[in-house]
């Protein structure tokens, strides 16, 4: 789905996980290669020179974690920082990125660069939707030369709703919120066709309503209803004025900010660099190592995956 840029996109509070340091490690983390890709120049991350190691001594795959990509240059800034964190935790592990559209390195590039390699796809996204149905395995079965196994999405999953949870309280959600008459919370996510990716979205709502003790709702910014404003409607209807948006999102772009503008001032940033989210992308990989290699990336296989 192709973003289009918008003209003053707002800006939720910024998240302190480290995001606000980014230009100077951003221009660190990336150089240019000289081949010319979509977008520009194809752009690679710096990878470890200490490989991690597997139990039997063997370098462990690389970790490729793939983002759908957007033309807002702070989701990249953002999706840096969350690998910088997966980094931290597991050194040594060689961790690369590669998008979907819309910015460099693409995929294929990526992929391009471990010929010969295994490599374990991890996409950061929240639901089992096309691009994690359709878009990697395509992508894996145009690369052969790379031994490639595809994680599970991020969700949903527990660690996702301790995200989302963080986010809500930097946005100002109150202990005194909990189990409260007059509040409630949207989950708003980017909207899917798939139905598997509506259930995941409700799941993680349902589970979060657990934790806040009050009504949660998804909502969507695209291709499935209710709309985030449609959803706030439906709260004040029945009394529940102190509605807080929880953002399904990754990394900002212009899902995020729509959603946000619906109330600005009680909106969460996008789960972005989380600690929550660096050990959610180690524990979705570190599960698909676990699965055959070269087995079967079909729709059932993720839904298994997305179970652990």
């Amino acid at each position: 789905m192709t973003e289009q840029p918008l003209e003053q996109p707002h800006r939720p509070p910024a998240a302190n996980d480290g995001t606000a340091h980014l230009p100077a490690r951003v221009t660190d983390r990336l150089g240019l290669a000289p081949r010319i890709g979509a977008g520009g120049p194809v752009r690679r991350t710096r990878h470890s020179d200490r490989p991690a190691t597997g139990r039997r001594g063997a370098a462990a795959p690389s970790l490729v974690a793939v983002a759908h990509g957007s033309r807002d240059p702070e989701a990249l800034r953002t999706v840096l920082a969350l690998l910088d964190r997966v980094r931290d935790l597991r050194p040594g592990l060689d961790v690369r990125l590669g998008h979907i559209e819309l910015n460099a390195p693409l995929l294929p590039d990526t992929l391009d660069g471990l010929r010969g390699a295994d490599a374990v796809l991890v996409p950061l996204l929240l639901g089992r939707g096309h691009h994690v149905k359709h878009d990697l395995p395509a992508a894996t079965a145009a690369a052969p030369g790379v031994r490639t196994r595809i994680a599970a999405p991020l969700g949903p999953h527990p660690l996702l709703v301790e995200a989302l949870y963080g986010r809500l309280v930097e946005a100002g959600w109150d202990v005194a919120d909990q189990d409260g008459r007059h509040a409630a919370v949207v989950l708003a996510a980017a909207g899917s066709r798939d139905p598997d990716s509506a259930r995941d979205t409700r799941h993680t709502a349902r589970v979060l309503g657990e934790r806040l003790g009050v009504p949660v709702v998804p909502a969507y910014a695209s291709a499935a209803t209710p709309t985030v404003p449609a959803a706030l409607r439906a709260l004040a209807a029945r009394g529940r004025h102190r509605t807080f948006v929880a953002s399904y999102f990754t990394a900002p772009g212009r899902f995020a900010s729509a959603c946000a503008d619906a109330v600005p001032h009680r909106a969460a940033g996008p789960l972005g660099a989380h600690p929550a989210m660096a050990r959610l992308v180690l524990h979705r990989y570190d599960r698909a190592r676990s699965a055959p290699l070269g087995g079967p990336a079909s729709a059932d296989a993720v839904s298994l995956l997305a179970s652990a």
